[in-house]
């Protein structure tokens, strides 16, 4: 287990090197590397869909509608 654990280890340390003269090759080029959205070190991405629970959708609602509903009261009140 300890060699697959350390060819492991060697192959994050070559990725980063990879990672390294791929970006040193765009500078020099003078073409970027399109953006990802995770980290160029570990390769994993960060981004992804949110996802909001029934509760909090709930409840932004209900915040929604009351502030619609004061609003609309108070417009009332000024065309009166």
């Amino acid at each position: 287990m300890d060699i697959l654990a350390a060819l492991k280890e060697e192959e994050a340390k070559l990725q980063q090197q990879l990672s390294g003269i791929q970006g040193a090759i765009a500078a020099l080029s003078g073409v970027q590397r399109p953006a990802s959205g995770g980290s160029a070190r570990t390769g994993k991405s960060t981004g992804g869909k949110r996802v909001m629970s029934a509760a909090a959708r709930a409840k932004i609602g209900k915040a929604a509608k009351e502030r619609w509903a004061r609003l609309k009261a108070e417009k009332a009140k000024k065309t009166k």
